[in-house]
């Protein structure tokens, strides 16, 4: 049930992002660009024209609220475990391709150039999300001293590599106008701050997984 809720979730991904796509290619060839050019929206009057961009984006924030309901239930569900089982909880690795989300960062630069929408770039934390393939890896794995040492380690790690890249790049932007602009400052920090995030959570996992498994093979080794 799970795998087919899982494979449910990421086709109904892919068929949004498809949506949004040829929505765009619609209203751009035959709807004048309405709601990808700057609009007055104090004047605005239906079109039946409009219907596929106002569809296809209101799906697209429905999914997107549908998988942050998803995460807040996976971390709520992962604390009470960590509190009461013995073992990591079972997660399909296929979860892993919501990673790819993090494409959708990339519409940033279109729509900045666009109206000056920068909210896009935000997608780049979904890049974390390819995480989940090795903590799919990890399902059932009894927490033992071992696993929970490898876990502090593999968190701590990946949270100074996150705040270095924060740090240094604040330092950076911090120095004034980046290429005489405050605006691309502040995007550039925004972008930073967003895979720095993804970072973190890809390499908590990465590195658990790591940890873990290069143990385990120098014990058969021995």
């Amino acid at each position: 049930m799970k795998k087919i809720n899982t494979k449910l979730t990421i086709f109904a991904g892919v068929v949004c992002a498809l949506l949004v796509v040829l929505s765009s290619w619609y209203t751009i060839t035959f709807n004048d660009s309405r709601f990808i050019a700057p609009m007055n929206f104090s004047e605005y009057t239906f079109r039946t024209k409009d219907l596929p961009m106002i569809v296809s984006g209101l799906l697209l924030v429905l999914y997107i609220l549908y998988l942050c309901v998803l995460l807040v239930r996976g971390i709520i569900t992962n604390k009470r475990k960590g509190v009461t089982g013995q073992s990591t909880r079972t997660i399909n690795p296929k979860w892993g391709f919501l990673g790819f989300l993090g494409f959708f960062g990339f519409l940033g630069f279109w729509t900045y150039s666009v109206d000056r929408t920068i909210f896009p770039f935000v997608f780049f934390m979904f890049f974390g999300f390819f995480g989940f393939f090795y903590e799919g890896k990890m399902s059932n794995t009894f927490m033992d001293e071992r696993y929970k040492e490898n876990k502090i380690k593999a968190h701590m790690t990946a949270n100074k590599i996150a705040l270095a890249i924060i740090f240094v790049s604040i330092l950076f932007l911090g120095q004034g106008k980046l290429i005489g602009n405050l605006e691309y400052t502040l995007i550039a920090l925004i972008i930073v701050v967003a895979l720095s995030i993804a970072l973190e959570m890809f390499l908590s996992e990465y590195l658990l997984y790591r940890y873990d498994h290069d143990e385990q093979f120098d014990e058969s080794e021995e």
